[in-house]
């Protein structure tokens, strides 16, 4: 037994938490301490590995002390699926976000975090969940949606799953919804902007228990997120009361080592780089007081002994990719497709059909979305949206024929697939801005400690950046140049419904897309980035063997115009009170399709509703002839208000699934403290009464 597990048995007792970690620092050499702050590996042979495969080939380990049974973190992310070797990819957080299932996404954390420890990894940063208050935001796949409360609770869900096998972590904290400029910009939100719009889905997070935070690469009103002090400890331990441990994120997290430790970030991941050469000097001088070291390493060594299930957990490696993981994948893509149109053309019979035509380059290739930090670049056996359609009809004598872009494909089809939308080149993650930076934040290449000399490697590293799929973040992807398909893919949809009489739009991407040529098709699904069994999934939709269940977890407008500005080259930018589905609704514009819009294949009717306490009680019914699924939502309005605020927003809402001809009565939680207003350092509630309304979408809901 080591002080660590020692110390663990006894926690497991009942013992004090911080008074076993601060006995443990007791313990601890200043080298031990001060090697706990930041990454393991030394700064350049870690740059090497990382851009040489090592990414999705292990965890990245930090604040470890063998002498003491102190067994660190080992960080590896996975917010679609393990990232380190073959895993199970599940379709992107955005498209699970339209899901509405907290229930479902639980069940796909747990899996990610069982795949995760099989793989070694005891750390993850998984829980990706900024707001999406722009949909041109290159990583928008990675989050959940527009709406903190969704947001919140979708977040919540997967923190619960995940941490039953690994530590999680949250991230980026704060302000993080641009990709190209992230290592410059400066986010300027006003209290009540950070308070009511930016911060409530974290708070949720940090209320459920969550491990770990990972700091933003941005700044936040002049402070970079890695040094803030007003944000890492004034925020998040003083307000909030949250006792995790902090990390930044990769290589160019902080911009001040000393300050930030002072400020309340515990970790610089994931290399030693720039800490290690200056906080020994720093303490010795006393610009650093040893105290804020032991304060860092008591909250370090605390997370770890809540979570010392974590390290004994050792799931088989049987269970990556298993049977039943790729099952819930497929689950979980069927769950997430939004049926945006329907004129009576889905699902299709099988046993009428003769020909079936599948158009678009993007139907034949696995298209799993972005290439960066939450690439599962091993993914086993995907299923491309062809082949599943193929696989289904595979013994009905159905002809399933595949062009990509001649539309005369099409011709004397009984039903066209038309794929469109993006891939990993037009969103994601984005490094190409981070050039100077990197060079500014890393060590000499010839450091003693730190560096490499050995030009074999050195041109290995160089080659590796070159490789889209080797290294995170590498493929081109950053913010979105347009919110309009591709012009070849807008052309395409016209001209296969010019000459097929039942056209189908699946449209790939990670979050809105404006659609101007909506109504000019018989049907269009939202498919997302869908997973390793997203043809399968697709299949299942198209042929009425499961019906979609995915709703928008944002508003789509007609024109992009309709949004707030979006500057993907900012210096400075300013984020307001309203967004998306907000800034229509306060602008008296009509969505294109609202937040919470999403069709299927029976109908439901909503009864009278009434408020309880903190919930409402509505009677909903399934009017149509087969099974099916809806989401309930409710908001919330202060219709006196006299501060600027949002008309509505959501403050609840539930999925419910019912047999045809069923009924039954939701009893919804409703958050009220989404209508708080903080103001002067304090949430306050207005005199005005609160009204509460209920529907299927943003746009057809009722008072209550």
């Amino acid at each position: 037994m080591t002080a660590f597990d020692d110390a663990a048995a006894r926690v497991a007792q009942g013992a004090d938490i911080r008074a076993e970690a601060d006995a443990l620092v007791a313990m601890m050499t200043l080298e031990e301490k001060l090697g706990c702050l930041d990454g393991e590996q030394p700064f350049w042979p870690g740059i090497i590995d990382l851009t040489t495969g090592g990414y999705h080939a292990h965890g990245w380990p930090a604040a470890r002390v063998d002498r003491l049974g102190i067994p660190g973190l080992n960080f590896a992310d996975g917010p679609r699926g393990c990232v380190i070797g073959p895993a199970t990819t599940f379709p992107v957080s955005m498209a699970r976000g339209a899901s509405f299932d907290p229930a479902l996404e639980e069940r796909i954390g747990e899996a990610i975090g069982a795949e995760l420890r099989a793989s070694e990894a005891t750390f993850t940063g998984a829980v990706c969940m900024n707001l999406l208050r722009h949909p041109a935001w290159g990583r928008a796949q990675e989050t959940y949606g527009e709406d903190p409360c969704h947001l919140g609770e979708m977040a919540a869900a997967l923190t619960r799953g995940l941490q039953r096998h690994v530590m999680a972590c949250m991230k980026h904290f704060a302000c993080n919804s641009m990709e190209n400029a992230r290592f410059k910009v400066d986010v300027v939100a006003g209290e009540r902007a950070l308070h009511e719009v930016y911060l409530p889905h974290f708070k949720r997070v940090a209320s459920e228990g969550v491990a770990a935070v990972m700091s933003a690469y941005n700044s936040l009103n002049g402070h970079w997120c890695g040094d803030s002090r007003p944000l890492l400890t004034g925020i998040l331990r003083e307000d909030w009361g949250w006792d995790g441990l902090v990390i930044t994120d990769f290589i160019m997290g902080l911009r001040d080592p000393v300050e930030s430790v002072r400020a309340g970030c515990n970790i610089e991941m994931p290399f030693r780089q720039q800490r290690d050469p200056v906080l020994g000097d720093a303490v010795a001088s006393g610009e650093l007081d040893v105290a804020d070291v032991d304060a860092r390493m008591s909250e370090t060594i605390a997370t770890f002994l809540r979570f010392a299930r974590v390290f004994a957990d050792t799931p088989e490696r049987s269970v990556v990719g298993c049977a039943e993981h790729r099952a819930l994948a497929r689950q979980a893509a069927v769950e997430s497709m939004v049926l945006l149109r329907n004129d009576g053309c889905l699902p299709v019979d099988a046993a009428g059909l003769s020909k079936l035509a599948v158009l678009g380059p993007l139907a034949a290739v696995p298209n799993l979305g972005d290439g960066g930090s939450s690439d599962v670049l091993h993914t086993p056996d995907p299923v491309t949206l062809l082949a599943g359609i193929e696989s289904a009809l595979g013994d009905t004598g159905v002809r399933v024929v595949h062009g990509d872009r001649d539309p005369s494909v099409a011709a004397g089809a009984d039903l066209a697939v038309v794929v469109v939308g993006y891939t990993r080149q037009d969103e994601g993650e984005y490094m190409d801005d981070g050039g100077t930076v990197f060079l500014k934040l890393a060590p000499p290449i010839d450091h003693p400690e730190l560096g490499c000399t050995d030009p074999t490697q050195i041109e290995a590293m160089l080659a590796g950046f070159g490789d889209g799929g080797a290294v995170a973040g590498t493929s081109k992807g950053g913010d979105r140049a347009s919110l309009r398909l591709h012009p070849e893919d807008e052309q395409l949809i016209a001209d296969v419904a010019a000459v097929c009489d039942r056209a189908v739009v699946a449209v790939m991407a990670g979050s809105a897309v404006v659609m101007p040529w909506l109504e000019a098709v018989d049907a269009a699904l939202m498919v997302w980035y869908p997973g390793s069994e997203g043809g399968h999934a697709l299949a299942d939709v198209l042929l009425g063997r499961a019906e979609p269940g995915g709703r928008l977890p944002f508003a789509i407008p007609h024109e992009e115009s309709d949004l707030v500005d979006f500057d993907r080259d900012a210096e400075t930018a300013v984020y307001g009170l309203l967004h998306g589905q907000w800034h229509l609704d306060a602008n008296g514009m009509d969505a294109h399709l609202p937040f919470g819009h999403g069709l299927g294949y029976t109908s439901f009717n909503l009864g009278e509703a009434e408020t309880a306490d903190d919930e409402v009680v509505v009677a909903v019914a399934n009017t149509g002839d087969r099974a099916g699924s809806t989401v309930v939502q409710v908001y919330g309005s202060v219709p006196g208000s006299t501060y600027e605020r949002p008309p509505k927003r959501l403050v609840g809402f539930a999925k419910v699934r019912l047999d045809a001809g069923e009924s039954t009565e939701l009893r919804i939680p409703v958050d009220r403290s989404q209508l708080d207003l903080r103001i002067g350092g304090a949430w306050v509630q207005e005199g005005s009464p609160v009204e509460y309304s209920v529907g299927f979408d943003a746009a057809t809901v009722r008072r209550i």
